[in-house]
């Protein structure tokens, strides 16, 4: 059984995203998402993806970040940012108002991932996710060897002031998107050096071996 039913998305011919200075995960979305499109990115942090779908993909993009200092990183790079909180200001945004409503590196820091993600669903035609695989092998070795709570490369924080509330692995994040009836039209695991896994490969290897993974959705 493969991890999910996806197929390779193509990345624009010449745009070298790899030279792109940002996180892995970042550079990935980027080659998913279409030129032109309208993007939300909800908590965009910095803005640092917004900043790279509108140099290498021309995009039309808004963003939604709960920090103070989030917000005025955007600003000084004259970007459309609002402060709002993802778990309660969605609601206030129409169906289908975006191509792309974007969730990086944040659904496990959000009081109802659910909740997030069916709205997600609803404001994007699309919704593209990506987080921090908790099913990695660095992690299960950390637990049973060490008996503490892990600290690696993409879950970077202390157990007492990590903003992490509800880990989860790749296989946890497919049982959701099922949940909330979403179909899952592209995904990607990538392990700890950024390379990523074979389309072939079984769940439990993406699983075992993905440190992140992005995943692109819709109803």
């Amino acid at each position: 059984m493969s991890a999910v039913e996806s197929r390779p998305v193509p990345t624009t011919p010449g745009v070298a995203f790899e030279d792109a200075g940002a996180r892995v995960d970042l550079r990935t979305i980027a080659e998913l998402v279409e030129p032109g499109s309208r993007v939300l990115d909800i908590g965009c942090g910095d803005g640092s993806l917004m900043e790279l779908l509108q140099a290498r993909r021309g995009v039309d993009a808004r963003g939604i970040e709960l920090s103070q200092p989030g917000v005025n990183a955007c600003v000084r790079r004259g970007l459309s940012v609002i402060q709002g909180d993802a778990d309660r200001d969605l609601v206030h945004y129409p169906d289908a108002a975006f191509d792309y409503a974007i969730l990086s590196q944040t659904i496990q820091a959000t009081d109802n991932p659910k909740l997030v993600l069916a709205e997600l669903l609803r404001i994007g035609r699309r919704a593209v996710v990506s987080f921090p695989n908790f099913g990695h092998w660095s992690v299960r070795s950390s637990l049973f060897f060490k008996g503490r709570m892990p600290v690696t490369k993409s879950l970077s924080y202390s157990w007492y002031d990590t903003p992490n509330i509800h880990f989860c692995t790749i296989r946890d994040f497919i049982e959701l998107t099922r949940e909330v009836g979403a179909e899952v039209e592209s995904a990607i695991a990538l392990d700890s050096t950024g390379k990523r896994l074979g389309l072939s490969m079984p769940w439990w290897f993406w699983n075992l071996f993905g440190q992140q993974a992005v995943f692109v959705l819709k109803r």
